[in-house]
């Protein structure tokens, strides 16, 4: 799997995780076990690889050279949720006790939420609003690309209800709205005659 070379917080790029899929080697493998960057980017590319299985095209299927627009589009979202970003306050037991998580790790739970559907793969996810004020409202904002004959509308409900749940469970944030925007129906193999589904949307498609 081919990815941009950009630089991790930790010093790691996807390129280096990307390597490291492909062959098991790289340099420090005592930090990946401990560096929560590189272990959120293994797992999104390993979702992201697996997507491959369902697309016609055989250079997507190998997630490929980075030439689509969807794939460099959820490589570059990626690379960027991956840092830690803005930390989130958390409610403490003990008075003078700070707790805090970071935005990164509340992005990295919305994008294993969204790659868990079949046929899908997160683009852009986002907060929006202050998430370091306790109790503020906060839209979720989520891309997605999908592959063609995975219900689009049924996804979308499915990602708002399964992220609401993992939200509230596993967060302090107010979440207002959720908004899931379809970006991109991807063309999938046709196992019986090995050529693309006919009559398949080719353009980006938003939900309500």
């Amino acid at each position: 799997m081919s990815t941009p070379g950009d630089m991790l917080s930790c010093g790691h790029s996807l390129a280096d995780l990307s390597e490291y899929l492909d062959t098991g080697q790289i340099g420090d493998p005592g930090h990946l076990a401990e560096c929560p960057e590189c272990q959120s980017g293994l797992t999104s590319l390993r979702r992201l690889s697996a997507l491959g299985d369902e697309l016609l095209d055989a250079d997507i299927a190998a997630a490929g050279s980075g030439n689509e627009n969807w794939m460099k589009a959820i490589l570059g979202n990626l690379r960027l949720e991956l840092r830690p970003g803005r930390s989130i306050p958390l409610r403490a037991d003990t008075p003078g006790d700070v707790l805090t998580e970071t935005e990164g790790s509340i992005s990295a739970l919305i994008r294993s939420v969204a790659d868990s559907l079949p046929g899908t793969a997160a683009g852009k996810c986002r907060l929006y609003g202050d998430v370091t004020e306790p109790g503020a409202p906060i839209t979720v904002g989520v891309d997605l690309a999908v592959v063609y004959g995975h219900p689009l509308e049924q996804r979308a409900a499915t990602l708002r209800w399964e992220l609401a749940a993992a939200l509230a469970r596993q967060t302090e944030l107010n979440i207002t709205a959720i908004d899931v925007t379809i970006t991109d129906v991807l063309e999938p193999r046709n196992p019986e005659a090995g050529s693309p589904a006919s009559g398949g949307p080719s353009t980006p498609q938003e939900t309500p």
